[in-house]
């Protein structure tokens, strides 16, 4: 619990330097990061939980009755965070998550064939099938219980001159 409370201790000194800082400012403000994460305000806790610890082996580091911190598996975590729409520690300004909320998030994978055989094999619906995209990535889709849309990517090479056109001189 003390870290949970660090955590969003952290984030809004965050959000205060920020907001109090001006466009004249030049120089970061020096902040002593301990984790950074994103967190998506949900309206069901235990279905998005249960999404990710099914289908991508997801952990949880920390859980609570309005808030779950999960983390990736393998050497090089990555967490998310769930908070409870309805909790008083929720921001005003965020609703939950809807299939226009204008965020996506990407899950980068070492081979997304394989995980594309392997998740669609165990019953998982697919929105965006496989595909090679001519920038570079293999990569399909899929949406959480949130209605938010999850990226599954593997960076390939991309078609020749294909960044050509997009690359400033």
């Amino acid at each position: 619990m003390k870290k949970l409370m660090f955590s969003l201790a952290v984030a809004v000194t965050a959000f205060n330097c920020v907001a109090q800082s001006n466009s004249q400012t030049t120089k970061p403000v020096q902040m002593n990061f301990q984790d950074v994460y994103t967190v998506f305000i949900t309206k069901d806790m235990k279905a998005s939980k249960s999404f990710y610890e099914k289908w991508f082996g997801f952990t949880i580091v920390f859980e609570s009755t309005f808030f779950v911190l999960m983390s990736t598996p393998g050497e090089h975590r990555v967490s998310v965070g769930f908070l409870n729409e309805v909790h008083p520690s929720s921001p005003p300004t965020a609703p939950a998550l809807n299939a226009r909320a204008g965020v996506f998030l990407t899950l980068q994978t070492a081979d997304a064939k394989a995980d594309y055989d392997k998740l669609t094999a165990a019953g998982l619906s697919v929105s965006y099938k496989l595909k090679d995209e001519p920038w570079g990535q293999r990569r399909f889709g899929i949406v959480d219980p949130n209605g938010m849309y999850i990226d599954i990517v593997e960076q390939i090479e991309p078609q020749p001159g294909f960044w050509d056109k997009y690359i400033e001189k």
